[in-house]
C-alpha cells in the first residue's frame, strides 16, 4: 500500500505501521511530499514521526479509532457494498432537516439515527443535513471543534456507520448533506501545524490564526480542504456540503478558495453523474457567493439566510438585543423586505455593526432556492444561554405561524430537529473535553459571555456536565401527545402543500408580493395563485386579500375563505394558506 504525507519542514519522516517502521523518501515530483510502500490492510494502525518527534496521526487520516490523539487506521472504501443505486437529489424543491447525531437519539449514534429516518420521510423532508462528523475530543459535543477532516467521529460509529446511514437515507429517497468546518480546527488534537504551514498569522479569526489560504504554502493547504470535501461526496456518496462560517475563510488571492472548491465539486458531479451542491453559512450578505462562476460569482449553490430568521424571530418574540436590534424596530417590515428581496441588509445601515452592511440581490439573476429560510437552527437555539427553543416561550399558534412563513416562503426551507413537533427539550451547548484546562476555560468563557448579558452564572448550564447533553436529546414520546401531535400534523400539511403547489417552489423572488400591518401584527403574501396569511396578534384580524375567489388549503384554526369583499377574517395567533381560482 502507498503511504504519503506532506511535511515540507521535516528533515526525515518515518512511517509507523502495525509493529513495524519504515523511512519514507522525498517525492521527486512534489515538493514537500514524502512517500513509501508498506504492507497494510483495512484497519491497520499507523502514524508518522517527523524527525525525532512523537508518532502523530495522518493529516489525511480516514479513521481515528482511538480518538484525535491516537494512531490513524487504514480504511478500504472499496470494501463497502452499497445497496442502493442513487441518482442523487438536487437542491431546488428541497426541504432540509438539520440533525445532530449525538442528540437526535439517546444512543447518539449514526445507526440509531438511521432507524429514525422514517419519521423524516413521513414528514416530507427531502434532505437530512448532518452536523459535523469529524473526530473531536471525548464522546459528546457539537462537532465544530473537529480535527482529521477526512475521518468520522468514532463514538458515532466511524466510517462504516456513516456509509450505512447514507445507504439507508438513499434507500428511503432522502438526500444527505454534511456540515463541514474549514475555517478552524481543534484546538485539542490538532497536529497540522507540526506537518506544515496549515495556518497563518497573516490573518486572524475568532479562533486564532487563520487557515492558510493565501500565504506561502497555501497551494497544498487549499488542496487539503478541497480533497477532504471531495472525499465526503465521493467515498460516502454525500449529496451536498454545508460550509461553516465562510466569512472566516480569509483569502486575498484572485481566485477565492470557494471558487476553487465550487469548480472541483462541479467536476466531480459530472464524473459521478449525479447532482452535488454546496451551501454556505455567511453573514456577509454578498450575492457574489451564490452567483454562478460564469457570471463572475464564486459558484456556491446556496447560503443560509439569517436575515429572514432574525426578522421572523423578532416578530414572534419581540426580542431586540444584539443583532436583533436592526430587525426589532419594524419586524414586519423587515420580514416583508426579506421575503421579497432575500437580504434585509442590502447596503443599508446596521446599528448592530455601526456601519452599512451587505449588497442587494439581483432578483432577476438569483433564484429564491439559493437562500435557506428557517425559524430555528442549532446556532440560534444552542447559542442562547439555556438553549431554549421557540416552543419554550411561544404558544402553539405562534409556532404554527412560524412554520407557515418558513415553509411557504420563496426560500429553501430548513427545520432544526424536533422543531416539527414543538420539542419540549432544550438544545444546549455541551462539550466533553479531555483536557482539564481546556474544559475549565470553555466553562468559564461560556459563563462570562452570558454574565455580560445579565445571566447569573448558576443559570448557565455547565458544558462539561453530562446532564447538559442528556437534556438536549430529543424525547421521542412527545410526537404522540398534545400539543406536539397537532404541531407535527401542521408541519406535515405545510410540507405536503409545498410539494403539491408549484407556486410554492417557484424560484422567482420578484413574484412574491407582501402586505402587512405592524400595529395589528399580521402579514400576508402571495406567490402566484397561493395566498399566505399569518396573524401574530392575540385578537382576530381583518386582512384584505382581494376580490378573487379563494379556497382554504390549510388553516391552523377554522377559518372561512374571504367573501365578496375579499377580506379574510383570521383568528389570533393563526396562519392560513389559500389558493385563488
Amino acid at each position: 500500500m502507498q503511504f504519503e504525507v506532506w511535511a515540507p519542514q521535516a528533515g526525515r519522516v518515518t512511517l509507523h505501521y502495525g509493529d513495524a517502521t519504515r523511512a519514507l523518501e522525498r517525492d521527486p515530483e512534489r515538493e514537500g511530499w514524502w512517500q513509501g510502500e508498506a504492507e497494510a490492510a483495512d484497519g491497520t494502525r499507523y502514524g508518522y514521526a517527523l524527525d525525532d518527534g512523537p508518532v502523530l496521526p495522518d493529516p489525511r487520516s480516514r479513521r481515528q479509532p482511538d480518538g484525535p490523539d491516537g494512531h490513524s487506521a487504514v480504511v478500504d472504501h472499496g470494501a463497502h457494498a452499497w445497496r442502493v443505486e442513487w441518482a442523487g437529489r438536487p437542491l431546488p424543491g428541497a426541504v432540509l432537516y438539520e440533525l445532530h447525531v449525538g442528540t437526535y437519539t439517546a444512543e447518539g449514534t449514526l445507526d440509531a439515527a438511521a432507524e429514525r429516518l422514517g419519521h423524516l420521510v413521513e414528514l416530507g423532508i427531502t434532505h437530512v443535513e448532518l452536523m459535523p462528523l469529524c473526530p473531536f475530543p471525548g464522546r459528546h459535543g457539537w462537532g465544530y471543534e473537529g480535527v482529521s477532516l477526512w475521518a468520522v467521529h468514532e463514538p458515532y460509529g466511524g466510517p462504516a456507520a456513516l456509509k450505512r446511514f447514507v445507504d439507508r437515507a438513499h434507500e428511503l429517497g432522502l438526500g444527505v448533506v454534511l456540515d463541514v468546518v474549514h475555517n478552524h480546527l481543534g484546538p485539542s488534537g490538532n497536529y497540522l501545524p507540526a506537518f506544515g504551514p496549515y495556518f497563518t498569522e497573516t490573518h486572524h479569526t475568532p479562533w486564532g490564526a487563520a487557515v492558510n489560504l493565501d500565504a506561502p504554502g497555501s497551494d497544498e493547504v487549499r488542496d487539503y480542504f478541497v480533497g477532504s470535501a471531495l472525499a465526503w461526496l465521493r467515498d460516502y456518496r454525500i449529496d451536498g456540503l454545508r460550509l461553516d462560517a465562510v466569512h472566516a475563510l480569509r483569502d486575498t488571492r484572485a481566485c477565492h478558495f470557494l471558487e476553487d472548491l465550487s469548480a472541483a465539486v462541479d467536476a466531480l458531479a459530472a464524473e459521478v453523474d449525479r447532482p452535488l451542491f454546496l451551501i454556505a453559512e455567511s453573514d456577509l450578505n454578498d450575492p457574489r457567493i451564490i452567483t454562478p462562476r460564469g457570471e463572475g460569482g464564486l459558484g456556491v449553490q446556496a447560503q443560509w439566510n439569517d436575515d429572514f430568521h432574525h426578522a421572523l424571530h423578532t416578530a414572534l418574540t419581540g426580542e431586540s438585543q444584539g443583532y436583533y436590534e436592526d430587525f426589532a424596530r419594524s419586524p414586519f417590515a423587515a420580514l416583508a423586505k426579506t421575503l421579497t428581496g432575500g437580504y434585509f441588509h442590502d447596503g443599508s445601515y446596521s446599528g448592530f455593526r455601526g456601519r452599512h452592511h451587505g449588497r442587494a440581490l439581483d432578483r432577476a439573476r438569483v433564484a429564491g432556492h439559493r437562500l435557506l429560510g428557517y425559524s430555528q437552527t442549532h446556532d440560534q437555539v444552542g447559542n442562547r444561554a439555556q438553549g431554549d427553543r421557540l416552543a419554550a416561550t411561544l404558544s402553539p399558534g405562534l409556532l404554527a405561524c412560524a412554520a407557515t412563513l418558513t415553509l411557504t416562503a420563496p426560500f429553501t426551507p430548513m427545520l432544526f430537529m424536533g422543531e416539527e413537533w414543538a420539542a419540549g427539550t432544550p438544545w444546549q451547548f455541551f462539550t466533553d473535553h479531555t483536557d482539564p484546562e481546556l474544559a475549565e476555560a470553555v466553562r468559564r468563557g461560556r459563563r462570562r459571555e452570558f454574565a455580560a448579558h445579565g445571566w447569573a452564572e448558576e443559570d448557565v448550564p455547565d458544558p462539561q456536565d453530562p446532564a447538559t447533553r442528556d437534556r438536549s436529546c430529543l424525547d421521542w414520546s412527545e410526537p404522540d401527545r398534545e400539543p406536539h401531535a397537532r404541531v407535527l400534523a401542521w408541519y406535515r400539511r405545510l410540507i405536503a402543500l409545498r410539494h403539491e403547489q408549484p407556486d410554492l417552489t417557484d424560484p422567482d423572488l420578484a413574484d412574491t408580493k407582501v402586505a402587512h400591518d405592524e400595529r395589528q401584527r399580521w402579514l400576508a403574501f402571495r406567490r402566484g395563485d397561493v395566498r399566505v396569511a399569518v396573524n401574530l396578534g392575540k385578537d382576530p384580524a381583518r386582512i384584505p386579500l382581494g376580490p378573487r375567489h379563494a379556497r382554504v388549503l390549510a388553516a391552523w384554526e377554522p377559518v372561512e375563505a374571504p367573501g365578496a369583499d375579499g377580506v379574510l377574517h383570521l383568528p389570533g395567533e393563526s396562519g392560513v394558506v389559500l389558493l385563488q381560482e
